[in-house]
Parts: C-alpha cells; structure tokens; sequence
C-alpha cells in the first residue's frame, strides 16, 4: 500500500510573540488535531530543530514547514479544502507572507514506506517540482498523479 506525503513552505508575516502570530499556531493546534481525528493522518513530522534551507523561499518572516503522511491521495486533498484547515486557507495572507515568484507553497509524492519519508526528502522533493514542474516524483493538486503514476483528477 502507497502513502502520500506533503510537504508545505511559507514564512510568518509577524514575529512568534506578534498577536496575528499566536493566532496562526492556535488555529494551526486545532488543524492538525482535527488530522489527528480524521483517521486518514498516518505521520506528522515535527519542524523543530531543522535547518530550514533559505534558498526554498525568501523573506523575513519564521519559516513555516510542515511535513506529513496521508493514507491516501483523496483523503489528503479532502482534508486540505474542509473543516478548520479550509477556514485557515482562507485566512492564510493574515499570517503568512505571499511568495515571491509565484513559488508553490506545498508539494505531493508517493512512498511505499512511511520510513522514506524524511526532511531531506521534502526538500528535494520541492527543489525538482521547482526545476521540472509536476511529474509523478513531485506534484501539486492541479496537476496530480495516482500511485501508478498516471495523471489523475480528483471527484
């Protein structure tokens, strides 16, 4: 069985101790445990103590990453636009800085192992969405592949 991983980029608008910040990491809480309860959430993995590499995305701001495993492809994308995590899409420029150059904020891929899945693996992930756009290694939901690498469109 495939697992999906994701891997999201961006930068805080305002320092850790700034209001609009505390509101973007108490909504963040209620996100992933709303995760956690969907049952579809296999790994969270935590940023903390990675060095964040700087050439990803420019800007003053923290960076924002966040790196997690989903037992599906439907189930991930299902998540991403429903309940607390849509709400916070939507309140996404209140906290986070826009990209420069219209870079991705997040990039998909498939893995067989959950144990593949890694910090460094995001990074390289996203570097080659980057370079070569989606291809059935790294991806976006406009542009998505099912496990088998075939395009795929979601219902």
């Amino acid at each position: 069985m495939a697992f999906v991983a994701i891997y999201t980029i961006g930068r805080l608008k305002y320092p850790d101790e700034h209001p609009a910040s505390r509101e973007f990491f108490e909504v963040g809480y209620k996100v992933i445990r709303q995760a956690d309860l969907s049952g579809n959430l296999v790994r969270e993995f935590s940023p903390y103590g990675i060095a964040f590499p700087e050439e990803l995305i420019k800007g003053e701001g923290a960076p924002i990453l966040t790196l997690t495993v989903w037992k599906s492809l439907e189930s991930l994308y299902r998540f991403t636009y429903s309940g607390q995590h849509m709400r916070a899409l939507r309140d996404r420029n209140k906290w986070i800085e826009s990209h420069h150059e219209k870079q991705p904020s997040f990039v998909v891929w498939w893995t067989e192992e959950v144990k593949e899945v890694s910090w460094e693996e995001a990074y390289k992930r996203y570097t080659y969405y980057l370079q070569h756009g989606p291809t059935p290694y790294a991806f976006d939901y406009k542009n998505a592949f099912n496990e088998r690498g075939e395009l795929y469109l979601f219902k």
